[in-house]
């Protein structure tokens, strides 16, 4: 059994936004996937959950800083060995994908969560969501400006050519978790699916 985990934060006020392409990314997965389930909302889990034969798909519930309490639960309950965890990463460009096991959180909330809650053994699909831009105004300040640019980067939403731009990645990253399903090795994953652009 393998689990697949999209990370972002609930409701509708995130939706759409930076932070959330870990939601994005698995929404799109399962909309074209062929066993046709909804995902359910499961209080015991903190998640939206679907399960099927051979995997199982979350998107935590729990805000983005909680994310490792939610899949803990998920998975000590089915005793889960192979893990996917998909994540917006700042450090890298917008559409760009690479793929990882293992490594620090690069600063990520829901990867300290989920590295505190169970280890950093699991495998990592990263999406680049590109920095944002460098915010001068004030040099007697910069740390604070530049972290308060990030925070505010990562919740803001996409714009409309972005999101069209996405599918394209959503293609890829789609393939890559039914890859990952389908017990493909990691320098597989790695080959196939590593992009630097979208």
């Amino acid at each position: 059994m393998k689990l697949v985990v999209g990370l972002g934060n609930p409701g509708a006020k995130y939706q759409y936004t930076r932070h959330n392409i870990g939601f994005m990314a698995l929404d799109y997965y399962i909309q074209d996937a062929s066993f046709k389930l909804p995902f359910i909302n499961d209080k015991k889990f903190q998640s939206q959950i679907i399960k099927t034969n051979n995997a199982i798909f979350i998107k935590p519930q729990t805000y983005m800083n909680l994310s490792g309490v939610a899949l803990k639960a998920v998975k000590d309950f089915y005793k889960i060995e192979q893990i996917m965890v998909i994540h917006d990463d700042l450090d890298l460009a917008l559409g760009a994908i690479r793929l990882k096991f293992g490594g620090g959180s690069g600063g990520h909330n829901g990867l300290k969560s989920i590295d505190e809650y169970i280890t950093k053994d699991y495998l990592r699909l990263r999406i680049g969501i590109g920095r944002p831009p460098k915010n001068t105004q004030d040099s007697t300040n910069i740390e604070n400006i530049i972290q308060k640019d990030v925070i505010d980067y990562v919740l803001e939403k996409f714009s409309t050519n972005e999101l069209e731009s996405l599918q394209n990645i959503f293609e890829i990253t789609k393939n890559a978790i039914e890859s990952f399903i389908n017990d493909e090795s990691l320098m597989s994953l790695q080959n196939k699916y590593t992009r630097n652009v979208i």
